[in-house]
């Protein structure tokens, strides 16, 4: 069976120039910091801590290419605000309110990168849509709109002609607006962070960590030919939390398939009324994410469950790439069949409560992760937290991020994939037509 390569079929990361110079853990060496998981967070992680300890030795690896596990195959959202939280209650309320600031305090973190690096990653603040084809959806969204007004977040309840004329297809009836999001390219984003890796930063890439045990303060790593020994471990593996025994009973992983088109030539464009670049986040759990990106792509995930993307052969990447397909021609008709340039598959961490992981183990193991699909900011600012945490500071960013719920506790395997399984049909068979 062929594996879906990671550097293969993701468009965002197809459009990068190829690095050179990539090194893997080839020979037993020692280390003050050792950093698993070079994405967002690993990636943030890393140049906190070479910032705050200068001299020490600090080692970033990760089992794939730098940036190119879910940072670099989301859909690139920003996100101020998500819908799919409970919030009837004032309880409930100041829980939403939490999640928020946080997600603010994650902009505000890129905001800082991308203006002390100046980086280009086709950053845009249009804000995102909310949208369901399905009228009597409009209840939930107007519910949604007095939570967001009681938080003093700006938004629009929109009509089908309104999203007709903002996103070129007829195809939703109710939507909402939010102005706050951003739409960015999650593959120019995280490759700007791994070409600011400070000089004393060793990146260690396509080398997996395939047992870790602590033994008297000190952390043994073993990859496949050699052994990392080091005084303290900061996991951010996210998606892959569970994999290596971090807090399994507080998180699990879900497989993500997305499908992107070629760019749109001119007619394909006046077909659908040339939008200004969009993106729309279903009502339902599990309906379809839709972008219009900068370069007029299409992007679309309609496509969630329990499955191991590294073990998924073409054949089966392929029959998720048609009902992606389905999905766009659902929205624009007038386009061709054979639109679609690239499918992928990556790996989210989500938790029972959409709560987030950020937490000292013991003294010389941290781990943050665990974003619920909302990694790109919040990813960031833990990753730069978790470092400071790590070296025994504080921060006000903490504060706020310590007050959030905790994630709430998982049954154990194998109730809990099944669990998640039915849940994920229920929740399908709820959005039905919004796929």
């Amino acid at each position: 069976m062929s594996l879906i390569e990671n550097d293969q079929g993701c468009s965002w990361i197809n459009q990068l120039s190829k690095r050179s110079n990539i090194k893997s853990v080839l020979n037993d060496e020692d280390c003050d910091w050792l950093i698993v998981g070079a994405g967002y967070t690993g990636l943030s992680a890393a140049r906190k801590l070479s910032e705050l300890h200068p001299q020490k030795k600090i080692i970033l690896v990760d089992a794939q290419l730098a940036g190119e596990g879910a940072s670099g195959r989301n859909s690139g959202y920003l996100v101020d605000t998500t819908l799919n939280d409970g919030f009837t209650s004032n309880k409930e309320l100041s829980n939403y309110k939490k999640k928020t600031d946080i997600y603010k305090l994650g902009i505000e973190t890129l905001k800082k990168f991308i203006k002390q690096y100046q980086v280009d990653c086709d950053w845009n603040n249009s804000g995102k849509y909310f949208a369901s084809s399905k009228y009597e959806d409009k209840i939930i969204l107007q519910n949604f709109s007095k939570t967001l007004s009681k938080l003093g977040f700006e938004h629009n309840l929109l009509s089908q002609n309104e999203l007709m004329q903002r996103l070129g297809t007829s195809f939703y009836n109710t939507g909402l607006y939010t102005i706050g999001g951003v739409l960015l390219h999650p593959g120019k984003l995280v490759r700007a962070m791994v070409n600011a890796l400070p000089n004393n930063v060793i990146l260690y890439e396509n080398s997996t960590l395939k047992k870790w045990e602590n033994k008297k303060n000190v952390i043994y790593c073993k990859f496949e030919n050699a052994t990392i020994t080091t005084k303290k471990i900061i996991f951010c593996t996210n998606g892959f939390l569970k994999s290596l025994g971090i807090k399994t009973n507080y998180n699990f992983p879900l497989t993500l398939t997305a499908s992107m088109t070629r760019p749109l030539s001119e007619n394909e464009f006046k077909s659908i009324k040339e939008p200004k670049e969009w993106g729309v986040l279903p009502i339902k759990p599990m309906g379809a994410t839709v972008r219009m990106t900068k370069d007029k792509r299409i992007l679309i995930r309609n496509t969630a469950e329990v499955y191991n993307p590294f073990k998924m052969s073409n054949i089966e990447l392929k029959k998720r790439s048609i009902n992606q397909k389905i999905g766009i021609k659902k929205r624009f008709p007038s386009l061709p069949d054979d639109i679609i340039e690239s499918s992928w598959a990556g790996i989210v961490s989500r938790s029972r409560n959409s709560s987030q992981i950020f937490d000292k183990i013991n003294d010389n193991i941290y781990v943050a992760g665990c974003y619920n699909g909302s990694g790109i900011g919040v990813g960031t600012l833990f990753g730069e937290q978790i470092a400071i945490k790590a070296s025994g500071e504080s921060s006000i960013e903490i504060n706020t991020i310590n007050n959030r719920q905790e994630p709430t506790w998982l049954p154990p395997q194998p109730f809990l994939n099944i669990g998640v399984k039915l849940r994920l049909i229920y929740e399908r068979l709820k959005a039905n037509t919004e796929i």
